[in-house]
C-alpha cells in the first residue's frame, strides 16, 4: 500500500509540480490550495505525511501546523513545511513540524525528506 500524502500549497504551479513529483514516486497524493477544512480533509484522506506552505492566502500555515500537533487525532502525523522565507528555520520548533524544506528545492531533496519522516513515523516509540 502507498503512503498518502497530504499537499497544502497555494501556488498553482509549485503545487502542480510537488503533485506531480510525488505521484510520479508512487504516493497517493491530495492537494488543497488552501488550509481550510483541515480537518475534514484529514478525516476523510487519513493521511501519513502533510506537506504544508507557510504563506498561504489569508491563512498562517504555522496556525494550521501548530492546531495539527495540538490534536490528539493528528498530533503523530508528521508535517513538512515548505517556505521560501529563509526566518522560517527558527519557527520549526514553535509549531511543532517535524522538517522543512526551503523553496526552491530539489526533487530529490523533498522526496528524501519525506521517506525519512514516513519511516520515523513507523519506528515504534520506546
Amino acid at each position: 500500500m502507498c503512503s498518502k500524502i497530504l499537499l497544502i500549497e497555494d501556488e498553482d504551479n509549485v503545487r502542480e509540480t510537488i503533485d506531480l513529483l510525488l505521484t510520479t514516486a508512487g504516493y497517493q497524493v491530495r492537494a488543497s490550495a488552501t488550509g481550510k477544512n483541515i480537518f475534514e480533509i484529514i478525516g476523510d484522506f487519513n493521511p501519513d505525511l502533510i506537506l504544508l506552505d507557510i504563506l498561504l492566502d489569508g491563512v498562517d500555515g504555522r496556525d494550521i501546523c501548530r492546531d495539527i500537533k495540538a490534536n490528539s487525532m493528528t498530533a503523530s502525523v508528521p508535517v513538512i513545511i515548505l517556505s521560501a522565507v529563509p526566518e522560517i528555520y527558527n519557527a520549526i520548533m514553535d509549531v511543532g513540524a517535524n522538517d522543512i524544506v526551503s523553496k526552491p528545492f530539489e526533487g530529490s531533496v523533498l522526496l528524501s525528506r519525506i521517506e525519512r519522516q514516513l519511516l520515523n513515523a513507523k519506528v515504534p516509540k520506546m
